[in-house]
């Protein structure tokens, strides 16, 4: 007698586990930092001011708070500045952030449908494109999304860890950018419009995150007492508009632009819509099997609908309020917007996509991994194209086509025709520039920014040029002097100008301006150099 075949599970029928969702945020990582890295001479303008910044371990900078600065510094000490390397540290910090995505949406609903809500979200332009720029907007993707994560179990749960570790990591957010403020807003009102403040237990929890929340930030608190607030002064600035109707159309801009970074979410559900639409909910290959799977009907419930209702609740007031109330305070108060300032503000869209799908788990969740798998092969390739070759052979004048390498050559080389035997330990030059010609000199060449001791702190109180410096600026390769810099430059006495092609034969040159400074009577007694 014929033993019966046993039936075939289709793929994903089981629910998914860590090491899957671990899989498929290693694969994005993979496959952006890989093609971003073989595309890109130089990385972008916040990259390669978080790999000059790293240069030592700071309570604060001029413009943002540490945190970010500091996970480089380690990153720096284990491999080097490659220009890879924010690259992959903002990778990482997105794929950290869709982690607790997944992490939360298996509080809330079942693991196919939070792996769905992971992978949408992860399409959007927050966790793909923009999640190879290493900057503080995305290196709070993790701390936002764990935050909301932890808000949401110590308010359902009311146990005393999960309050200490929320307010720990809601001072991570902060020591991350000020903005995180925003997020913390949310939690508030919708403590308010769900009533649990009225709840016994909620008020001790608040008092234990508040401790722990102060006692994480305390560090940064007395930097910004020591240094009269200069990043606060500094996002203060950045708010401000000449004019009303400016600020109003940032706004519109900024709106905008948020529409387009959501876009491929948007097209991952219309293109499964279009798929379950023409292939119903049959798994494929597996007709056998078919009993096993519901069958397509436009009756099916949405996802969103089987998600309690206290928890669409939070998804909504949490989700939605850091946007909304962004938008309305601009308007009132008549402060400019920035796009990527919206970094943070969506990672819980991917929930509201549940709304639209309906059918069989597995089957669905198979569907949109094909889908995420698509959009991002197809983004990555497409940004590195963009950024690579294309700019090359239009010439455009692009930050990923910078010259650093031939520029830090020839630095190198005008640097030891007028000091030979003394290596080059300062570039004078803002981030941009200075930055590109340090990190290809070696880990030991710093840049004294913009010819300040407030924005390089790594430098010891006049000792930055002590043992000589090149100094370097360019008007037509993002490299303006401040007025610091080009006084330097005048009284150098060695001093040129090369022309440089920023990428190939259509593209602009760039005048780079070189001069050396050479290291003092009392740096040469010593032998030393200036010490960072």
């Amino acid at each position: 007698m014929q033993q019966a075949t046993p039936p075939k599970i289709p793929l994903l029928a089981r629910p998914p586990r860590a090491g899957l969702v671990v899989l498929c945020l290693l694969g994005i990582m993979v496959l952006w930092t890989v093609l971003t890295a073989l595309s890109h001479s130089a990385p972008d303008l916040d990259g390669m001011e978080e790999l000059v910044w790293a240069t030592s371990l700071e309570l604060g900078y001029t413009k943002h708070p540490p945190l970010p600065s500091w996970f480089m510094y380690f990153a720096t000490a284990i491999f080097g500045r490659p220009i890879w390397l924010p690259f992959l540290a903002g990778q990482l910090f997105s794929a950290l952030g869709l982690w607790f995505i997944w992490k939360l949406g298996c509080e809330i609903t079942t693991p196919r449908r939070a792996l769905i809500a992971m992978l949408l979200v992860s399409v959007t332009a927050y966790f793909s494109i923009r999640g190879t720029i290493y900057n503080h907007n995305t290196a709070q993707l993790w701390s936002i999304t764990a935050s909301t994560w932890l808000f949401y179990r110590a308010v359902r749960d009311q146990r005393r860890a999960d309050w200490l570790w929320l307010g720990a990591v809601c001072g991570l957010a902060m020591l991350t950018k000020y903005s995180a403020a925003i997020l913390f807003a949310a939690f508030f009102v919708y403590l308010l419009r769900s009533g649990a403040w009225r709840q016994r237990r909620t008020w001790p929890g608040l008092a234990w995150a508040a401790l722990a929340f102060t006692v994480t930030i305390s560090p940064h608190l007395w930097w910004l007492a020591q240094h009269q607030f200069q990043p606060l002064l500094y996002a203060d600035a950045s708010l401000q508009v000449s004019s009303r109707l400016i600020a109003l159309g940032t706004v519109l801009s900024f709106s905008l632009d948020q529409i387009g970074r959501l876009s491929p979410m948007l097209l991952a559900l219309g293109l499964w819509w279009l798929w379950r639409r023409h292939g119903g909910d049959r798994a494929p290959g597996y007709a056998a099997n078919d009993a096993c799977f519901s069958a397509s009907t436009a009756s099916a419930p949405r996802y969103w609908l089987d998600i309690m209702q206290k928890d669409r609740q939070f998804l909504l007031w949490v989700g939605l309020t850091p946007v909304v109330s962004t938008v309305l305070i601009s308007i009132l108060l008549g402060s400019r917007l920035e796009a990527s300032w919206g970094s943070t503000f969506f990672v819980l869209f991917g929930f509201y996509g549940l709304w639209c799908l309906r059918g069989d788990e597995s089957v669905q969740l198979r569907r949109i991994l094909i889908l995420a798998a698509c959009l991002h092969l197809v983004m990555a390739l497409g940004y590195a194209a963009g950024r690579g070759p294309l700019a090359h052979w239009t010439g455009a004048a692009a930050r990923s086509t910078y010259p650093g390498p031939a520029l830090a050559e020839l630095a190198l080389q005008h640097w030891q025709q007028h000091q030979p035997g003394r290596p080059l330990r300062v570039v004078v030059a803002n981030t941009w520039l200075g930055g590109n010609i340090a990190v290809h000199i070696g880990p030991a060449t710093q840049v004294y920014i913009d010819a300040s001791e407030a924005q390089s702190p790594w430098f010891f109180p006049g000792t930055a040029l002590s043992c000589g410096a090149l100094v370097a600026y360019s008007r037509q390769g993002r490299a303006t002097p401040a007025p610091a810099v080009q006084a330097l430059y005048d009284a150098a006495p060695w001093k040129g100008m090369d022309q440089v092609p920023w990428s190939g034969p259509k593209g602009p040159v760039i005048d780079f301006h070189w001069a050396v400074l050479p290291a003092t009577p009392d740096c040469l007694k010593s032998g030393t150099q200036a010490l960072p």
